[in-house]
């Protein structure tokens, strides 16, 4: 008989001074220069590695996904896919000071799959500073049944837009440290024995690393986040360890960007928009 689990609050709350270290941290993981004393801004994307819910090992599912909270499974044994979400930037989030962040559920949808049920929640995460909306951001999360061959098949690689690319070599000390600057215990990113229970044929590079790099690569094309907002869709698993590259979606550098894996398949893609009015 399975052990009843708390019901899900209706949000929950953080508070911490944004401290330099995360995006120091970062910075080596990448191998690139990026200003983090008092004061500097937190690159568009990199408050992943803030504000972060530390649950007690206690609390942990078979997968390393808290087992209670927000969001939580909907049912024993279903697993966890990140699926995408929309970021609004709308001021930067500054080293030195404090933030804080307000996690609730936006939305959730159950559907009948081919394969089985599957249930799509939206968690909405809003982040203040000095008391004004800094980042507004809603995450598409789904859950499976395991086993069910539920996952996207993969896409036929097509030849990139022309324009400017970035590259990165993960490997699986670049997925061990992501996951520990993001606190993800989710074991499909570090341990090979898991990954075939829910359906991977190696370990995953995580879809964050994919969103953060894609978004990335625009700031360092000097094309400016602030103000707009970012989304990313994660449209099939990338299996690592492997080189993937950043490329010019569709419609140009300035509308977004795709995540190819080193087998040029699309992982990835992303648009930039302009901002909703704040509320």
């Amino acid at each position: 008989m399975s052990t009843p689990q708390p019901p899900t609050p209706a949000s929950s709350t953080r508070t911490e001074v944004i401290a330099p270290e995360s995006v120091e941290s970062l910075t080596a993981m990448l191998d690139i220069t990026v200003p983090y004393g008092p004061g500097d801004p937190v690159p568009p994307m990199w408050h992943w590695m803030y504000l972060l819910e530390r649950r007690p090992e206690s609390e942990l599912g078979p997968d390393g996904h808290p087992s209670s909270g927000i969001p939580a499974p909907p049912g024993p044994g279903r697993r966890r896919m990140f699926a995408g979400g929309r970021v609004t930037l709308h001021r930067p989030l500054v080293i030195g000071e404090p933030a804080t962040k307000v996690t609730s559920i936006a939305n959730t949808v159950e559907k009948e799959g081919r394969t089985g049920p599957l249930t799509f929640v939206t968690v909405l995460q809003e982040i203040t500073q000095g008391g004004e909306l800094a980042i507004s951001e809603e995450q598409d999360i789904v859950y499976r049944v395991p086993g069910a061959g539920a996952l996207p098949p993969a896409p036929q690689p097509i030849a990139p837009p022309a324009g400017p690319t970035l590259s990165l070599d993960v490997d699986e000390r670049m997925m061990f440290r992501f996951s520990a600057l993001t606190y993800n215990a989710h074991r499909i990113h570090y341990d090979l024995g898991w990954v075939a229970s829910e359906g991977y044929e190696g370990l995953v590079v995580h879809g964050p690393l994919q969103a953060l790099m894609m978004a990335d690569h625009l700031r360092r094309e000097g094309i400016g986040l602030m103000g707009r907002t970012y989304t990313y869709r994660l449209v099939s698993p990338m299996v690592g360890p492997q080189t993937f590259t950043v490329v010019p979606g569709p419609d140009g550098l300035e509308r977004g960007v795709e995540a190819r894996s080193a087998a040029g398949a699309i992982c990835a893609v992303s648009t930039l928009s302009e901002a909703v009015a704040q509320r």
